[in-house]
């Protein structure tokens, strides 16, 4: 083929174009194909075209041109004229390396043709070796790859998934992954040449057997060994080529997707890595509340009582009755405190939030306790404890301190004590440093400090804050007064940098008339708190208690931008299912008050006008109210000024 293919460039170069032969081209009606039979009823396109079709047929060949009517009046002719010689080079050129790369071509796909018939013929020949387990040999032990290292020079065997997978001419890498590690493995001599070998595919599940022995210095393998198989067989084969898992979840694909096959990505050794870690900080959350003699209850999650405000609520129907899946488990915890003491819960709580920043989950694991006859003194170091005492139980496990130095290389465990900070500090902190509120103004006393300026101060300062007493009208209404300034309530938030708010907690109101004006300040009926109201009749005492959200703790201590990433599978606005809820097609009439959200490329459409959205860059929080005018347009295109984006419609049109 590639000789041949030389012959026709050759040709081609060597191009007759005086011959005898007449070939007709008319730019207007030609058709460049191979049935045009190039007469003047049916002539050629194209010039590139005829030598394309007729070099081989008509090698003397003497081509006749007719010039489009359109063309310039000097060019344009009515008959037909012989082509120019300039043309009929650059034609001939042009034709020459057309069939150069069509050699080019030819000489791959032979080759193509030649690898895949050898590689048929390997397979085939695969398919005749048989390998059976040795009953010579020791009987193998079945392990985990966790319990490996105090195996070693065994012979083991070993179940799992393939991990990482490498097929050279005479032996097969596999990293093994079975939940609790990864082991390398090599498949040498005819366990090599299998068939199941020689078709192995990444995730595949196999078992194999075989002795570890460690790797000679210099060599790098999961904790320095690796198994020397003597047989294995294979499970369940998964999918190659365009179903491999790396093209369904590649690395730079984009969020949803890797959202929408998120049974995939924790297979992954960051998602697997921080689910661990995960794991290892509750353990260690528990084994601090043991040590401080709290007791762990279990509230129910489906209530008929608000925590934080009904706007939150998810409301569904029980046997005919209306309920809500609960918010905080905080007042039933305090029913607890006369029977079991101090006590702790580390339950699922929902909030009903349309808000779609990388710090909210519609649900999420929310680690909550509270505690008796203490003041909030007492509180703010409790709470300091728990953290700190957490954090160094977390690192006292081997493995949960490597994950997290391979996610996070930076962390170190809080210095103590933390910043206390008033929220009237807060205040003049932002002022000062002219970081505006959520409405673009200077902050002020009784603004609600927003994400992105709370961040901004948290980001800066590069502490862990204990930011304290709140105005009463921001807080919710069990909330306890300042007795110092009836102004404020005895709350606390802990700001961590790059993540910022993760506890919530305050004392609590002890006295039965205070609470019963914070229930008519709210506009809640006590009717259906009488349980939690009873507190305060049958013995009161000075209590107080907090709520952590255990994803923003992980995303702090594993440096995740997203809350997301930290929980198994995230709930948020739009997404319950596999697939999300598109946020430019809400149900009709629908409107939504405040949508925050990174999907910068969404449309917005005129259920929207009205609504305030937020726009995430990075750190920079952009709020606007979107208008009118801006339906059709990305969110994207939008900043919180009204200006820039008066002068970025214009630019658009």
């Amino acid at each position: 083929m590639a000789d041949s293919a030389k012959k026709l460039v050759s040709a081609a170069a060597e191009l007759n174009v005086s011959g005898s032969t007449p070939i007709y081209i008319d730019e207007d009606t030609g058709v460049d194909s191979p049935e045009t039979a190039g007469t003047q009823e049916k002539p050629y396109k194209s010039l590139i075209g005829a030598l394309t079709y007729t070099y081989k047929s008509h090698p003397d060949a003497k081509f006749q041109v007719r010039k489009s009517p359109s063309g310039a009046e000097d060019e344009t002719r009515e008959g037909y004229m012989p082509a120019a010689k300039a043309a009929l080079k650059k034609a001939a050129n042009l034709h020459a390396a057309n069939l150069k790369k069509a050699a080019k071509q030819a000489e791959l796909n032979a080759k193509e043709a030649e690898t895949k018939a050898a590689r048929e013929a390997l397979m085939e020949e695969a398919k005749k070796i048989i390998i059976v387990e040795d009953p010579a040999l020791p009987a193998a032990v079945n392990i985990k790859i966790r319990d490996s290292v105090q195996n070693r020079t065994k012979r083991i065997k070993v179940s799992g998934w393939v991990h990482r997978l490498r097929v050279q001419k005479q032996l097969v890498f596999i990293t093994l992954r079975d939940g609790t590690g990864y082991l390398q493995c090599i498949l040498a001599e005819s366990l090599a040449k299998t068939y199941d070998a020689l078709t192995l595919t990444v995730e595949s599940t196999v078992t194999i057997y075989g002795v570890i022995s460690p790797i000679p210095d210099g060599t790098h393998a999961p904790d320095g060994h690796e198994l020397h198989a003597d047989y294995f067989k294979v499970i369940g084969k998964a999918p190659g080529g365009d179903e491999t898992i790396t093209n369904i979840v590649a690395k730079d694909a984009d969020p949803q997707t890797k959202y929408d096959n998120r049974h995939l990505v924790i297979r992954g050794e960051q998602a697997s890595a921080i689910l661990k870690v995960r794991a290892g900080v509750l353990r260690a959350f528990r084994k601090t509340y043991e040590d401080l003699g709290l007791l762990e209850v279990t509230p129910p999650c489906m209530v008929q009582t608000q925590v934080e405000g009904g706007s939150t609520l998810f409301e569904f129907n029980y046997y005919g009755e209306k309920a809500y899946l609960t918010q905080s488990s905080q007042l039933y915890l305090e029913t607890c405190l006369p029977a079991l003491g101090d006590v702790f819960c580390i339950q699922e709580s929902f909030r009903a939030e349309k808000s779609l920043t990388r710090r909210h989950l519609s649900e999420y694991t929310h680690i909550e306790a509270e505690l008796a006859f203490i003041n909030f003194d007492d509180l703010l170091s409790h709470l300091e404890e728990t953290i700190c005492r957490t954090i160094n139980n977390a690192l006292s496990d081997p493995l949960i301190a490597g994950y997290i130095a391979e996610l996070n290389p930076t962390f170190k465990a809080p210095a103590r004590p933390f910043l206390r900070m008033t929220y009237a500090d807060a205040i003049n902190w932002l002022k000062e440093r002219n970081v505006p509120n959520e409405n673009g103004q200077p902050h002020e006393f009784g603004d609600d400090i927003a994400e992105a300026a709370e961040r901004n101060m948290t980001d800066e300062i590069g502490l862990p804050i204990f930011l304290t007493r709140f105005p009463v009208e921001i807080k919710a209404f069990y909330m306890k007064k300042d007795p110092a300034d009836l102004r404020v309530t005895e709350s606390v938030d802990c700001l961590m940098p790059g993540v910022g708010e993760i506890v919530g907690g305050s004392m609590r109101m002890e006295g039965l008339e205070e609470l019963m004006e914070g229930y008519k300040r709210e506009g809640i009926s006590p009717e259906p708190y009488y349980w939690f109201t009873d507190q305060r009749k049958y013995g009161t005492t000075p209590h107080g208690g907090y709520g952590l959200g255990l994803e923003r703790f992980l995303a702090w201590m594993c440096d995740r931008f997203t809350v997301r990433d930290c929980s198994l599978y995230p709930r948020w606005t739009g997404r319950c299912t596999p697939l999300p809820v598109p946020l430019h097609r809400p149900r009709e009439g629908e409107r939504h008050p405040v949508i925050m959200t990174r999907a910068r490329s969404c449309t917005i459409v005129p259920n929207f006008v009205g609504s305030k959205f937020g726009v995430h860059n990075g750190k920079i929080y952009n709020e606007f109210t979107v208008t009118e005018d801006m339906v059709g347009h990305k969110l994207g295109e939008f900043s919180a000024t009204r200006k820039k984006f008066q002068y970025k419609l214009s630019k658009n049109k």
